[in-house]
């Protein structure tokens, strides 16, 4: 299953990234680390081309404009017809009824391949409002993978939800994923890089949940590595060290993966 990172590294997808710009630079950096090649394409005028040739196009809402949204719905139409991955990153989604929206109608016109975001978003995006704090989901309630597989369910896709433990469901199967480090919450943009990161992985794999999960896996076991270096108190010492081990990742950290496969008879079995 962590071939994966090795063919990653051998093909360097393109990934298209229509992103925010809190997170342009981090998310470029780290995919590079990762062994990707990123690129950031937002005017209308060039994103069907662009998304045209890429290996797959992350579309993430943290910043939006008229315009913006405009050059997300025509990338991601341009990556359907040319059967390349979407994924849809609803940022604070609930935190506002315009971001809300924006995310459902991109849902709507765009056949994303993999939704990601916190408990708080996706449930906002599914209909379930919770409350939020800005783009930043506060203490959620409920069960993250009952969300995960009606969220599939609904928008036919791979979901990844991101929290103490992450979820990954496609409907039919679902695994969760414990690695990661609390560091993670204290450097802005990781959960939009882990997009893009889910994003890189998914260009090189049909196979999409497994993909997801091994990205997922990955991300946190690097997030693990960093902290080690970095002490738990130097979150500016974690971000430089956690792109450093996103560089590190080999096939062999496969074993480091803390992986359950959830059953339909609703038991857990180690990956």
């Amino acid at each position: 299953m962590f071939e994966r990172i090795t063919r990653l590294r051998n093909q360097e997808p393109l990934v298209h990234n229509i992103t925010n710009v809190v997170v342009t630079n981090f998310t470029a950096n780290g995919l590079y680390a990762l062994g990707a090649s990123p690129v950031m394409a937002y005017a209308k005028e060039e994103v069907a081309e662009m998304a045209q040739i890429a290996g797959a196009v992350v579309l993430n809402i943290g910043t939006l404009t008229e315009d913006q949204i405009e050059a997300m719905i025509i990338a991601g139409k341009s990556a359907n017809q040319n059967g390349v991955p979407v994924v849809l990153d609803p940022v604070g989604a609930g935190a506002t009824t315009y971001r809300t929206s924006t995310a459902r109608n991109i849902l709507e016109k765009v056949d994303v391949s993999l939704l990601r975001g916190n408990a708080a978003e996706v449930s906002n995006v599914v209909g379930e409002q919770i409350a939020m704090k800005g783009v930043d989901s506060g203490n959620i309630q409920g069960n993250h993978i009952d969300l995960a597989q009606k969220a599939a369910e609904l928008f036919q896709c791979t979901v990844v939800i991101t929290g103490q433990t992450d979820v990954i469901s496609n409907g039919e199967d679902t695994y969760t994923v414990s690695n990661g480090h609390s560091l993670l919450t204290k450097v802005t943009g990781t959960g939009c890089l882990l997009s893009s990161v889910i994003g890189a992985f998914l260009a090189i794999d049909q196979n999409h949940i497994h993909a997801a999960v091994v990205a997922v896996s990955l991300y946190g076991i690097a997030a693990e590595k960093a902290a080690q270096k970095a002490g738990t108190n130097e979150p500016g010492r974690f971000q430089m060290e956690f792109l450093n081990e996103l560089a590190k990742l080999n096939e062999t950290d496969g074993p480091l993966a803390k992986i359950n496969h959830l059953q339909k008879e609703a038991h857990h079995d180690r990956l």
